[in-house]
């Protein structure tokens, strides 16, 4: 009994390859070779941007209460992030290509901090934790004013991004 064969060559993800990857087969040694040490450049800068994006979380979640069982806090950052996230990758996508610094950037600030700022996961739970003591009204509120809002928050961030960086294409 024959087997076809399955191996298919995959696509490859942008974040691992580049002008002078983009040619070479995926098994080539070279190519593995700067696409691991790639990886781990990559790793670092998300790795540091998380860090001090979910410092900066926790520190706002000390300082904001929350009001009446909803966690004003994790609202604020979920929102705020939504926004800087849209801003950020809007002016740097209008900047040029997404290699060198403008990678590094978008990783280290985007990936690691905003996403280390922001909170999904406590999104859930909170809402969770408002349902399983009663509080079904405000725990849909919650969840879904979060969802709207935020993407609100990121079309606006988007917008501000596109407007700011007209002028502003560098190679």
């Amino acid at each position: 009994m024959s087997h076809p064969d399955h191996h298919h060559e995959l696509p490859v993800d942008p974040d691992l390859s580049d002008d002078s990857t983009a040619a070479a087969s995926l098994a080539s040694p070279e190519r593995t070779a700067r696409t691991v040490r790639a990886r781990a450049t990559d790793l670092v800068a998300v790795f540091l941007g998380g860090a001090i994006g979910s410092t900066l979380r926790a520190g706002i979640g000390l300082v904001i209460p929350s009001v009446a069982g909803i966690p004003v806090a994790t609202w604020t950052v979920n929102v705020v992030g939504a926004f800087l996230l849209g801003w950020l990758l809007e002016a740097l996508a209008r900047r040029g290509p997404d290699r060198g610094r403008r990678r590094t950037v978008r990783l280290a600030v985007g990936t690691g901090g905003l996403g280390g700022f922001t909170t999904y996961s406590a999104l859930a739970t909170d809402s969770a934790g408002l349902l399983a003591t009663g509080l079904t009204g405000p725990a849909l509120a919650y969840a879904v004013a979060t969802v709207l809002v935020g993407a609100a928050a990121s079309i606006a961030g988007i917008a501000v991004g596109a407007r700011k960086s007209r002028t502003e294409v560098r190679p």
